[in-house]
């Protein structure tokens, strides 16, 4: 688990606080990445750098990657004689992510790509702290970093890689595009759905995914004040997460890898693509995700994989096939006997 958390409005205001008895000295600085949709913002401003400490903004447009990582590595290990005090993540599921790579990386040997799997990681990450601005992915709770790597995008999946610090502060959300926080809530929605419906399913997980998909329905399906949804979007998201932590996703996730893989879709719409046609394996939750695209008037993308070629057809369903685990909570311990290749396929052509 995440071993230390603050919630609360303004809580951001604390960070300086937080992160100077972790300071070794001036020459170790802190390392904030940033999502570059905050450069030249108010929040930039607020962010507390002292001596030698450094802002490196990031874009979130396209899915964290394992050369990524290994470049921002690269870079943190030339620009300083020492390691730095520790990572500062303030973004996004991607931005979460990254960061939680790269303080990884800064502890372990290699390339990142090599620790793309479970329980791989076998070194102490550097100290790292958790800003989530937009809350759906779990990311700030969650033990793996996603990666897209050169043949799989798959989490470094890891005790070392949950943050040591989270700062879950609702006033940060405020600035999150009406699609983009729907599509990133409903990746917290479907990840209830599926832990909640898994063969994973424990005492521990069932708990937090009960919370949180009722959260989620009062989100999204009823009428709140602004602040009040704010509020309980940020903690369906943690407890989604946790849910997932003790459990596993399922079919969704498992296709939205091979779609982010091949065609780059982000991981939230991704997700949304896919739930929206498994009736087969998740009919209530797919009954109450319609519901909730037409409370909030969201037209998701259409022929996305209808012209798409047989070579590339098939790296994607490779690619969902290969989260093995993923299949496992949703189908049993007999899966690949319960879905086949061309079943994907015939999913995939009505996105």
């Amino acid at each position: 688990m995440v071993p230390r958390v603050v919630f609360g409005r303004g809580s951001f205001g604390q960070l300086a606080d937080i992160l100077l008895p972790k300071r070794k000295n001036s020459d170790a600085p802190f390392i904030f990445l940033v999502d570059d949709f905050f450069e030249g913002s108010v929040l930039q401003e607020r962010i507390p750098w002292l001596f030698n400490d450094q802002i490196i903004f990031i874009s979130a447009d396209e899915e964290p990657k394992t050369n990524q990582v290994d470049a921002l590595v690269h870079k943190i290990k030339s620009d300083f004689d020492e390691l730095p005090s520790g990572i500062v993540g303030i973004g996004g599921g991607t931005l979460l992510d990254i960061s939680k790579a790269v303080a990884v990386m800064l502890g372990n040997k290699g390339n990142s790509e090599k620790y793309q799997g479970w329980d791989l990681v076998n070194s102490p990450s550097l100290y790292h702290v958790g800003v989530p601005t937009i809350s759906g992915t779990g990311a700030e709770v969650s033990r793996t970093a996603v990666l897209l790597g050169p043949e799989k995008k798959l989490g470094i999946n890891s005790d070392h890689t949950t943050f040591d610090q989270v700062i879950l502060d609702p006033d940060l959300l405020a600035t999150v595009p009406k699609d983009q926080w729907f599509y990133t809530g409903m990746d917290c929605f479907i990840h209830c759905v599926e832990s909640l419906k898994g063969t994973y399913l424990n005492a521990f997980s069932e708990s937090y995914g009960e919370k949180a998909y009722e959260l989620c329905k009062q989100v999204f399906l009823e009428d709140l004040d602004s602040k009040i949804a704010e509020e309980k979007l940020m903690m369906a998201s943690w407890h989604g997460g946790m849910s997932i932590a003790y459990s596993q996703v399922g079919v969704a996730h498992a296709m939205s890898y091979g779609l982010s893989y091949v065609l780059g879709t982000k991981h939230g719409l991704g997700n949304c693509l896919v739930f929206q046609h498994l009736q087969e394996f998740y009919p209530q939750g797919v009954a109450l995700f319609h519901r909730m695209m037409d409370k909030h008037d969201i037209e998701l993308p259409t022929h996305i994989c209808t012209n798409l070629g047989q070579d590339k057809m098939d790296t994607m369903i490779t690619v969902a096939l290969s989260m093995e685990p993923l299949w496992e909570n949703a189908l049993g311990k007999d899966w690949k006997n319960n879905i086949s290749r061309e079943k994907l396929q015939s999913i995939y052509l009505k996105i």
